[in-house]
């Protein structure tokens, strides 16, 4: 079959996974196209690479799952954001005759990342 038309459209969209609460979000390059025999058909492509569709049966990236939640592009991002504009340091302050113990450098670093869970990501979008 050889290809007559096709047109290129840009979405993104959010996701969080019902089994393990782990958020994210994707951008996407949807291809649409016409064969030489008139039958439509849609291409998905994410980073550059042909993907299957993430509306017919996403997959969590974290623990593989399939009962995920789809949500317009925002929604992840911004609850992290506002996540991370709440947190506060919670690391006592240590008198300063004080020597740090060995363990309390490990302690007070700030983690690398921090796993969303399903009430962090949703919490700010239910209805009262």
């Amino acid at each position: 079959m050889s290809e007559i038309a096709a047109t290129t459209v840009h979405e993104a969209y959010a996701f969080a996974c019902m089994r393990c609460g782990f958020g994210w979000e994707q951008a996407y390059e949807i291809e649409h196209h016409v064969d030489g025999s008139g039958n439509a058909f849609v291409v998905y492509k994410a980073d550059g690479e042909r993907v299957p569709s993430p509306l017919s049966t996403p997959t969590c990236t974290n623990c593989g799952g399939h009962v995920v939640r789809i949500m317009r592009s925002g929604r992840v991002s911004s609850v992290q954001q506002l996540l991370q504009r709440q947190q506060i340091p919670k690391t006592p302050k240590a008198p300063k005759s004080a020597a740090p113990a060995e363990g309390d450098a490990v302690a007070a670093a700030p983690a690398a990342s921090h796993h969303w869970h399903l009430s962090d990501l949703l919490h700010p979008f239910h209805r009262r």
